[in-house]
């Protein structure tokens, strides 16, 4: 783990600070940016899924099929046509895939709303301090940093309930249409 040092005296300034002699050693969290690599790999990986999504849409291919009726006649020629749409691999029914999208909206509400949770409780103690663990309130220091990570909650959470709303209003339209 990287180190850097930070001056005793609670300026929070990183750099060689001395205090009497002794040098804090302060770790510096999530120091690595993004990787190179990393990042092409996540750009392929959209690129290529969204490719094959389009591929699959714009699939289709017509082509004449001679079907026999009755033995005895010859063969009479149709044209059939193949859509990606044709094919049950590919389509749900509709009352089941609007299930399963329900599904997965309401986890993905659930994480959305436990992730607000979560950085509201890390920021009450980063406000508050915690006396009982000897965790000093910062947000006296960083008041600026601290105000903004409010406003960003928050922000979360307004973003969070309106996705609760999307779910909402998609699960009674699918159960207005069952019934």
């Amino acid at each position: 783990m990287e180190s850097e040092y930070l001056s005793s005296n609670g300026g929070g300034e990183i750099g060689g600070g001395v205090n009497g002699g002794e040098k804090q050693v302060v770790a510096v969290a999530n120091k690595r940016a993004t990787s190179l690599p990393d990042l092409v790999l996540r750009f392929l990986a959209l690129a290529l899924t969204l490719a094959a999504a389009v591929l699959l849409g714009v699939n289709k291919q017509s082509t004449v099929v001679p079907i026999t009726l009755v033995p005895t006649l010859p063969p009479v020629n149709v044209e059939v046509t193949a859509k990606w749409h044709y094919l049950s691999a590919f389509v749900a029914g509709k009352r089941c895939l609007g299930m399963i999208i329900t599904i997965f909206d309401l986890v993905m509400v659930a994480l959305l709303f436990s992730g607000v949770g979560a950085t509201f409780a890390v920021g009450l103690i980063g406000f508050q301090g915690n006396s009982h663990v000897q965790w000093k309130k910062v947000c006296n220091v960083f008041d600026k940093f601290c105000d903004q990570a409010a406003a960003a909650v928050g922000i979360s959470f307004i973003g969070s309930m309106f996705f609760f709303l999307m779910v909402f209003l998609a699960t009674l339209n699918l159960h207005k249409k069952r019934y």
